[in-house]
């Protein structure tokens, strides 16, 4: 039995977005659970919006997302013995196939100019005909051909399609499919600069690297009748193919800009963890086994099998995004979590203010905030009333002039010690409410209204421990003489 390989082959056009991240995590998903290969190659025959630095960052992404592979381009390089892995390195290699068909009365020059094509488009739609190449060109004689070659016209090269033809596909993941081949004209395989077009290279580079899956989004569907006809022209085995669904917004309209990130690079910035994001793009569209959807990526490939991923649109649900990366981020040591946070804070305005916490104080701080970020970004949201002198919200204001708040702040002010441990501040108020015999209520609010200024956030013990006693006290002075 052939090894499986598969390919992920992006075209470096933008950044890495989210459904080529899925295309390229299945891919990786399938080889490592089949024990085969996985090839990287980039498609950059669009010479006009192709960029070597959205290359770099297509490979930064997936090597950041945690997807390995073992041929192709890589950063500082390439690797492995079919390259060179960049389309526009290999243009003398589809010429020769290019060539091969052209002998063999299977391909033919076309001379036709944009004018003339878009203008039989135009006819063909006003009589209500199916919209394809005419096929004029294709019955030139030597003579014609080599007078428009004299005259310096540069042909573009077209495949003849087979009349009356059936191509079926049995894929993977959306069953038997039939494409009729008199549904396509006659398509160009090479340009008239001589680059080749995506449908061509594409079976070229497939074919003599090995490839024996194609794991690729539903918008390629259309483009598999004519690669299947090329790989019977050449004489080339094909390879079996595996659509996987698009994904949808929440709208169930295809994700765009307007559903907010779009590419790898905006989630890695906002900070959503690499293993969060791999736990949930798994999942779009695929299902494993069980209730449980926090896998390990090594949990992940064991279960990853193409007749459990769904022929039916995976819709990108952020809150399911959100809830994802909590989970991770909940298994975080506090070290761990404070040195990711660092980044975040030390570009912020409180930078300074981080600066001067001590390992254990930053710790607390970092306690203090975990249960309530989504994603590393948000921590600077709720720095605020840790490092600004508070700014009394309405409803805190309110929870001051509720009766015995005084008695509640003065004691508090009087009694309080230096804690060395949140326990030890959670503690003391616990004794507060039992020697006034009152609800606990009414305890920790008026002390959290009248330190922070607000009525909830953070637990009230992080807040005592991270100022200190001295600036409780004033802060709570502050309170008292408010109430005055």
């Amino acid at each position: 039995m052939k090894k499986c390989k598969v390919r992920f082959a992006p075209s470096p056009t933008g950044p890495l977005h989210i459904g080529g991240a899925r295309s390229a995590l299945f891919n990786y998903l399938f080889a490592s659970h089949q024990g085969g290969d996985m090839v990287m190659r980039i498609e950059d025959t669009d010479l006009d919006r192709s960029r070597r630095e959205y290359e770099d960052e297509i490979i930064e992404s997936l090597h950041w997302l945690g997807i390995k592979w073992d041929e192709g381009v890589a950063q500082g390089g390439e690797k492995g013995e079919n390259g060179p892995y960049r389309q526009t390195e290999r243009l003398e290699i589809y010429l020769q196939y290019v060539q091969q068909l052209l002998d063999q009365g299977m391909a033919y020059y076309c001379f036709c100019t944009q004018e003339e094509l878009e203008m039989e488009r135009q006819e063909q739609l006003a009589s209500g005909k199916m919209q394809r190449y005419s096929g004029k060109c294709s019955e030139l004689s030597d003579q014609e051909i080599e007078e428009r070659l004299a005259a310096g016209i540069k042909p573009s090269i077209r495949f003849r399609v087979p009349q009356n033809k059936i191509y079926v596909v049995d894929d993977l993941v959306r069953g038997r499919v039939s494409f009729e081949s008199d549904n396509s004209g006659d398509f160009i395989i090479a340009k008239s600069d001589g680059i080749p077009v995506y449908n061509f290279a594409v079976v070229i580079d497939d074919v003599l690297m090995g490839i024996s899956h194609v794991i690729r989004a539903e918008e390629h569907l259309s483009n598999t009748p004519r690669q299947i006809m090329l790989y019977e022209a050449l004489n080339f085995a094909r390879p079996e193919f595996a659509h996987i669904s698009l994904i949808l917004g929440a709208d169930r309209q295809k994700m765009s800009k307007r559903h907010g990130a779009t590419s790898l690079v905006q989630y890695r910035e906002k900070g959503y963890l690499p293993e969060a994001l791999f736990n949930f793009l798994a999942l779009l569209g695929w299902s494993p086994q069980g209730e449980e959807e926090i896998l390990s990526p090594e949990e992940i490939i064991k279960n990853f099998t193409l007749d459990r991923v769904a022929k039916s649109p995976a819709v990108f649900d952020l809150d399911k995004l959100n809830w994802v990366n909590q989970q991770y981020l909940k298994k975080k040591s506090t070290e761990e979590l404070g040195d990711m946070l660092k980044p975040y804070l030390s570009a912020s305005e409180y930078a300074a203010d981080i600066e001067r916490l001590d390992d254990f104080r930053y710790g607390l701080l970092v306690e203090a905030v975990r249960d309530h970020l989504v994603c590393l970004s948000d921590v600077t949201q709720y720095m605020d009333v840790f490092f600004r002198e508070a700014v009394y919200e309405e409803e805190a204001l309110q929870a001051l002039q509720e009766e015995g708040v005084m008695t509640v702040l003065q004691q508090f002010r009087d009694e309080l010690p230096q804690f060395s441990e949140p326990a030890e501040a959670k503690d003391f108020i616990k004794a507060m409410v039992k020697k006034l015999k009152v609800k606990p209520k009414n305890v920790y609010m008026p002390l959290r209204s009248a330190l922070s200024g607000q009525t909830h956030g953070p637990e009230l013990p992080f807040f005592i421990l991270i100022w200190g006693r001295e600036e409780c006290l004033r802060r709570i002075d502050k309170a008292i003489a408010r109430i005055s």
